[in-house]
């Protein structure tokens, strides 16, 4: 059977707007059952032990990644090998967060009275409420949709979709209740380029020293445009004593030009920029990047808490720090 492009597009359409409205009719079960699930994950002193079986293992497992790189420690077991030894992975300090959209699944119910034995509290996410898993669970949330998205009503999709929606809001819920930072989410992911953007700051990147362009407010706007030349920041930094005053940049000086101002005997006070953006050591290099998006800079000087130069930056070297 061959699809036209146009019958293409209808079937991809109707996947989403049935997918999102299972997601769209979880609103609803945001109340006291996910509250009461929300104290018990936040009240665990070991760790949150992930179940599922199929699809929903695989979403299990995603959902576990949140949890731990958000700052609720959490893993996966497949139930089919917790019954043959990895059982003894659970601990008595633990939470168990099981996932079954039949609420019927043959791995998980054969462990139950083993977690029942433990003592510690069990968290089903089911489409069933009558179900034999949300009728042994301590709290029960329900993630049932109105159909799938497949139009066979068999392979999981809208399904899967409600309980991942389910485990990112209970994860986002713990991560606001645990103070999680942005500090904190950077320590458990400290490689490529989301860890760059999280741990990286200013002072990792500046340019210190010879390498800064500043200049005097009585400097002469000839001699100013060596200095920008030379420091190849597109900018130079205007200083008097010891503070920035302001800045001079490659914009600035097309605007002089257009003025017919004579670059030989103007004072490069007369054409800076006044009260500039500055960027701080101890900000975050994608802080900056902001920044200078927001306000279309290329380049900044840094300074401290004195407004004293310390240092310069433009968007090449975010760009080779792995920033941008």
């Amino acid at each position: 059977m061959s699809l036209d492009d146009q019958q293409l597009i209808t079937l991809g359409l109707a996947v989403i707007r049935t997918e999102s409205e299972a997601v769209a009719a979880l609103a609803e079960r945001i109340d006291d059952t996910f509250v009461r699930a929300c104290h018990h994950l936040h009240a665990c002193e070991g760790r949150i032990v992930v179940l599922g079986m199929g699809k929903s293992g695989h979403i299990g497992g995603k959902i576990a990644a949140t949890l731990a790189s958000t700052g609720t420690p959490a893993f996966f077991v497949h139930p089919g090998e917790a019954s043959h030894g990895d059982l003894g992975m659970i601990t008595p300090r633990d939470v168990v967060l099981a996932l079954s959209n039949s609420g019927e699944t043959d791995e998980i119910l054969t462990i139950l009275p083993l977690i029942r034995r433990l003592g510690v509290p069990l968290i089903a996410l089911t489409g069933r409420p009558e179900s034999s898993l949300a009728r042994e669970a301590t709290v029960h949330i329900d993630i049932s949709v109105a159909r799938e998205a497949c139009p066979l009503g068999l392979a999981p999709t809208s399904s899967t979709t409600a309980t991942l929606a389910m485990g990112d809001a209970l994860a986002i819920a713990l991560l606001e209740a645990r103070g999680f930072t942005a500090e904190d989410f950077a320590r458990s992911h400290p490689g490529g380029r989301l860890g760059r953007r999280l741990l990286l700051h200013v002072a990792d990147v500046m340019r210190r020293g010879d390498d800064v362009p500043a200049v005097t407010p009585d400097t002469i706007l000839s001699d100013a445009l060596l200095e920008i030349t030379r420091k190849g920041l597109g900018m130079t930094a205007v200083v008097f004593e010891n503070k920035v005053v302001g800045v001079y940049t490659d914009g600035d000086l097309r605007r002089t030009l257009d003025s017919a101002l004579d670059i030989h005997a103007t004072p490069i006070e007369r054409v800076m920029t006044r009260d500039c953006k500055t960027a701080r050591p101890d900000m975050l290099a994608a802080a900056v990047v902001k920044l200078m998006e927001d306000h279309r800079i290329q380049a900044l000087p840094v300074v401290d808490e004195q407004s004293r130069l310390v240092g310069a930056l433009n968007m090449h070297d975010l760009m080779r720090a792995g920033v941008v």
